[in-house]
């Protein structure tokens, strides 16, 4: 597709940020009926000794603007401190079988969540109970399961506090079945650059955007997903770096901005390109884009070897890498035919884009879930790093690989211990600080758990957070299987679509949110998290409870903790629940070199640095450096294209937050009052005799012997490349199968699904 969009589609011709931003914000203050001290929440958001976002992980900067919150943060915070509540006169009324049809949308409008809730099987409605009765319940139905049976499942909002007791507690019961919302989207990352650099986490830090040449952005929604990270990118252009994307979708984030902090540009409309290139790559064509890129820095090596100079830094390859040779050669084999093919972009745009990578001295390279999911999404993520290190991008000042994350703690939870393999968690030193023998055999991931679900094999399930059954793929098998677990928890701050779904015996834990006071025994309580530059910040949270039935997420892990394991003395839950200091003392011992003085340093403005191996050039892989790997596939979709297939991405719009849904407003593609949509370019159109409007379906186009449809979908006229369409996450996940799926890390490939057309 060309860098001008076609003018017959449907899209948004005004900038990311500005007037449409403030709107939007504005828009969910009104809906939501914030209580008084909204304002005041906002004012404290993201800065030292105030209250951390609950939306994204981007970074809470030292030197923070006044408003330091983006449009989706401010809806998270406002979503978070409505004045709506979902009482137990709501459940009364309406039975789950009736609320099961209701929209995503509508079930969380009903506002927080207040009493806790047991679900009446006979009467199939939720009922109230006592936290005690809720507490004993639970713990002696996970007593008579196998632990091996149960599953501990985390979403990326709880703190460090939490998580790590959480990951203590499933070990204490028997078993590392840990999945988290990281196992969705950047469990390929955690694997990938494990694998390629000895390091899980993106080594750049924020101080790096200030000082860097060129920044080469792949398959991440900056505009929607991390609006905050728009600041830094239009400040590093004002200053002269440039910015190549590759996106299969044009995001507004990344085409413009007008930053909505700055008078003159509001007044004036002054806006800010930001790409410099944006190459609008086919649905898994990155592979054979980079590898384009590549291409090109090694003809221009070539060349300056001439004339007795040189593009790559071959004293860094020389001393920090390994396996160059072979990756040379397999690059200089792949013709230009076959970069085109795979790619679906023009051999004269990627060496144009080639030659950004080799006049720049400093190069990021930032990803989101356009590379991690997909079928080959770990070669997507070793092409990225095989770039960087062809001119030493890695381990020095304003260069590094740079995952955008999404939760806002779904790293940390990780650094802590939430982790299905004990390999990753010092279990020795649990197993000192515990007196206990911690379970040593691999758990379970978030496909694994779902194929136990599947095969009956898993009988318990326990959520900290999250919206399981909406976000995985496979939705329509799933939900009639998860019925025959015995037990389901959902622990929440809202109705969701995952607690209308139950086990034979259920329970619905309302917590507090991190907007609230956490009053326990010795005072305010702090909580912690990490952001994607692995800073870790504190947040203090001051907003009244919704409910004074309300527990913190601490007191309720704990609470069903006693209730099951047996009593150990150097266990000390109610201690914990009453200062987490004491738990972030814990968190210190288990994990010394991540945080030291973890007690003192949690106000740090900017947070404080936990470190990482791979940006000091300590590379912790089998050879001791940093791998160059050769790419077994060119496509990273893992199928074939044939005639009336094509290639889905699923997207999440201006107006949600993973499976949350603030409305029906995607305002930065111009698509409004509507989320059952095919998006598809107007020569696809054409070709496959479709008018805007005409309301189709899809199914996977997979013969696997079970059928997945969607129906309802509206066709609109949408600037994408050839033989792709799109459609928003979540509604869409009923056409991704389980098996479809990254093949190191099992996340699953929802950024590239085969699927046909039904009209």
């Amino acid at each position: 597709m060309s860098d001008t969009p076609d003018h017959d589609t449907v899209k948004y011709d005004g900038p990311a940020g500005g007037w449409g931003s403030l709107r939007g914000i504005t828009r969910i203050f009104g809906a939501e009926w914030p209580t008084p001290g909204a304002l005041e929440t906002l004012s404290r958001q993201n800065k030292p000794g105030g209250f951390m976002c609950v939306s994204c992980a981007w970074t809470k900067p030292a030197k923070y603007h006044t408003f330091e919150f983006c449009e989706n943060g401010a809806k998270a915070t406002l979503w978070e401190l409505t004045t709506r509540r979902c009482t137990p006169d709501f459940f009364a009324k309406h039975t789950i079988t009736e609320l099961r049809e209701w929209n995503d949308y509508d079930l969380e409008q009903q506002g927080r969540l207040t009493h806790p809730m047991r679900l009446d099987r006979a009467e199939d409605k939720y009922v109230p109970c006592s936290w005690e009765e809720a507490f004993s319940a639970i713990g002696s139905e996970l007593k008579a399961l196998d632990p091996k049976s149960v599953v501990f499942y985390a979403s990326g909002r709880a703190s460090l506090e939490t998580s790590y007791l959480y990951a203590l507690f499933a070990r204490l019961y028997g078993n590392n079945n840990l999945p988290d919302s990281s196992n969705m989207c950047h469990e390929t990352t955690s694997v990938g650059l494990k694998k390629v650099i000895g390091a899980s986490v993106g080594t750049s830090v924020f101080e790096d955007f200030s000082t860097c040449d060129a920044i080469f952005f792949f398959g991440q929604n900056t505009g929607s997903n991390s609006p905050r990270f728009l600041h830094p990118l239009q400040e590093a252009v004002k200053r002269g770096c440039r910015i190549v994307t590759f996106n299969p979708v044009r995001e507004k984030g990344l085409v413009a901005m007008i930053n909505p902090q700055s008078p003159t540009e509001m007044l004036t409309g002054d806006e800010t390109p930001i790409s410099c290139q944006y190459l609008q790559v086919k649905a898994g064509g990155d592979i054979a884009a980079i590898l384009g890129l590549c291409k090109h820095v090694l003809d221009k090596e070539d060349e300056a070897k001439a004339r007795g100079d040189s593009v790559l830094d071959h004293d860094f390859i020389k001393s920090h890498t390994h396996n160059f040779d072979a990756f040379v050669a397999m690059v200089r084999a792949t013709t230009w035919d076959e970069i085109e093919a795979n790619s679906g972009l023009a051999r004269e745009a990627l060496q144009a884009a080639g030659q950004v990578y080799v006049e720049a001295d400093k190069v990021i390279g930032i990803y989101g879930m356009g590379l991690t999911q997909q079928v080959h999404g770990f070669e997507n993520i070793a092409m990225l790093v095989n770039l960087l290190l062809m001119k030493g991008n890695i381990g020095r000042d304003g260069t590094g690989i740079s995952p955008v994350r999404g939760h806002s703690n779904v790293q940390g939870q990780r650094t802590v211990g939430i982790s299905e393999k004990p390999e990753l968690v010092p279990m020795d030193k649990l197993a000192r600080l515990y007196g206990f023998e911690p379970p040593m055999e691999k758990g379970v991931n978030t496909v694994e758990a779902c194929e136990g679900i599947l095969a009956g094999d898993v009988k318990g399930f326990v959520s900290l957070g999250g919206n399981f059954i909406r976000a995985i793929p496979e939705r329509g098998a799933m939900e009639e299987a998860w019925q025959h677990m015995r037990l389901t928890v959902q622990i929440a701050t809202k109705l969701n679509r995952s607690h209308l779904v139950n086990g034979e015996v259920a329970y619905l834990l309302p917590c507090l949110g991190r907007s609230e006071e956490d009053m326990q025994e010795t005072g305010p309580q702090t909580v912690t998290m990490e952001d994607s530059f692995s800073c870790i910040h504190g947040s203090i949270g001051r907003r009244r409870p919704a409910s004074e039935h309300l527990l913190s997420e601490m007191a309720i892990v704990a609470g069903i903790a006693k209730a099951t394991v047996p009593q150990n003395p150097r266990v000390k839950w109610d201690e914990w629940v009453g200062d987490y200091g004491k738990v972030r003392d814990l968190i210190e011992a288990t994990y010394p070199e991540d945080f030291r003085d973890f007690n003192k340093r949690m106000f740090t403005p900017g947070g404080f640095y936990r470190g990482n191996s791979a940006r000091e050039r300590i590379w912790k892989t089998e050879s001791g450096r940093a791998e160059f790997t050769v790419p077994k596939e060119l496509s990273a979709a893992g199928f074939e294209d044939k005639p009336g297939r094509f290639r889905l991405i699923t997207l999440r719009s201006n107006d949600q937050f993973n499976t949350t849904i603030y409305g029906y407003s995607d305002r930065l593609r111009g698509i409004e009052g509507t989320r059952d949509v095919l998006l598809i370019n107007p020569q696809e159109m054409a070709r496959a005799g479709l008018k805007e409007g005409q309301i189709v379906g899809l199914a996977t186009d997979v013969d696997d012997g079970r059928p997945r449809g969607v129906t309802g979908l509206k066709v609109l006229p949408f600037d994408l490349p050839d033989g792709c369409v799109g459609g928003y996450y979540p509604e869409l996940n009923w056409l991704i199968p389980l098996s479809h799926h990254d093949v190191q890390s099992k996340t699953p490939a929802a950024k590239s699904v085969p699927v046909r057309i039904l009209t």
